[in-house]
């Protein structure tokens, strides 16, 4: 029997123990709730914000939300100002490098969290690069492009070096982000696949990779919406502003809407804000579908654990 049961009195140092413990727990409370709040404002103001630049563009653009926005070449004369060009542009370059920067992106996070030794060197140097990489700004990667891809390659001003520089950009991003999906799938999942008789590249094949899907699709909206909304680095790589044709190959000049929407911001006539506006409404309508796509792919592999 306890000292509290056989006298009838509480022990003092038992007492403020329990009053110091709900203390702590009500302030603990008081913060989680704060920290909530906090959490709710900080996302209620960006969604508004978002909400209200949306409404905004659509209000102003709206007079020229046609067809003869998107298949009109640029023009001085606003009236017959359009952005076939451009628009074709950005799924020309955005396209291409989807194509280059997912098998890339994959392959690597495949070697690095499934054959690559963690000791070596040099696989501990290439982990390190590409987080480092993920945050470097994208005028240093157009600068590398303009360097390295359009005058050491000689492939010139071209959508295939634009493919190409955007591909660096977005790259380090998809390679996270696999590596986090490929690392989020079970070890049960391996044993039991090598327990069967399969070999390590067919379990990664076979079930690693299709389980590790929605993760990937995740990382490859993020990389791909980052790269439709860059204009720094394709300036550089001569993104013009002013084409009259569109792109007809890889080795074709080419412009994009950032780039177009930046051009007609910057005139003094109003007419060219109006369609500015109606550019980033088509450009924001491009995002979504390529979105839809990848959501689409992801909800179809979703998978529970």
């Amino acid at each position: 029997m306890s000292t509290t049961q056989t006298t009838g009195v509480e022990d003092p140092a038992v007492a403020e123990a329990t009053s110091h413990a709900d203390l702590t727990a009500g302030q603990r409370s008081i913060k989680d709730v704060l920290f909530y709040v906090g959490m709710l404002a900080s996302l209620g103001i960006a969604f508004t914000a978002l909400v209200a630049l949306i409404a905004l563009m659509l209000v102003q653009g709206w007079p020229r939300l046609n067809l003869d926005l998107i298949t009109h070449f640029p023009s001085s004369i606003p009236a017959r100002a359009g952005a076939e060009s451009a628009v074709l542009g950005s799924i020309w370059v955005v396209g291409f490098t989807a194509l280059f920067t997912i098998p890339l992106g994959v392959a690597a996070a495949v070697y690095l969290e499934e054959f690559a030794d963690k000791q070596r060197w040099y696989n501990r140097l290439i982990e390190l690069n590409i987080q480092n990489l993920a945050a470097v700004p994208s005028i240093v990667y157009g600068i590398l492009g303009l360097g390295l891809i359009v005058q050491a390659a000689g492939l010139g001003q071209v959508v295939l070096a634009a493919s190409l520089t955007l591909t660096l950009l977005v790259l380090p991003t998809v390679i996270i982000a696999a590596r986090e999906a490929i690392r989020a799938v079970p070890d049960s999942i391996r044993a039991g696949s090598l327990a069967l008789g399969a070999t390590q590249w067919q379990t990664v094949w076979r079930q690693v990779l299709p389980a590790s899907v929605p993760g990937i699709a995740t990382g490859v909206i993020l990389a791909l919406s980052r790269a439709i909304g860059e204009a720094a680095p394709l300036v550089l790589l001569g993104g013009l502003t002013f084409i009259q044709f569109n792109p007809s190959g890889l080795d074709s000049p080419f412009t994009v809407l950032p780039i177009q929407i930046f051009n007609w911001v910057s005139r003094p006539q109003d007419e060219f804000e109006v369609l500015a506006a109606a550019a980033g409404v088509v450009l924001l309508v491009i995002l979504l579908a390529m979105n839809s796509i990848a959501i689409l792919v992801r909800n179809r592999f979703q998978r529970r654990w």
